[in-house]
């Protein structure tokens, strides 16, 4: 199963603002969307850059894995 991994500047520039700790990166499958702020990749994958094709929520780089993604906090 392919998964993506981005991370969500929005978040980024809110945490730096406010000081808040909201999750920054955002593990997406072909059914779910899981935030967190770290992630363990256990396999080879990819980063991608796509400026013309950006993803559905507008990330121009992510990672792609067919891995499995172990969610760590």
């Amino acid at each position: 199963m392919l998964t993506k991994i981005h991370v969500n500047q929005h978040n980024v520039r809110a945490n730096k603002k406010n000081g808040s700790d909201l999750p920054v990166l955002t593990v997406k499958t072909y059914k779910t969307n899981i935030k967190c702020n770290e992630v363990h990749i256990q396999g080879s994958s990819r980063v991608v850059y796509s400026p013309n094709n950006p993803l559905p929520c507008g990330a121009r780089v992510w990672v792609e894995t067919e891995a499995e993604v172990e969610v760590l906090r």
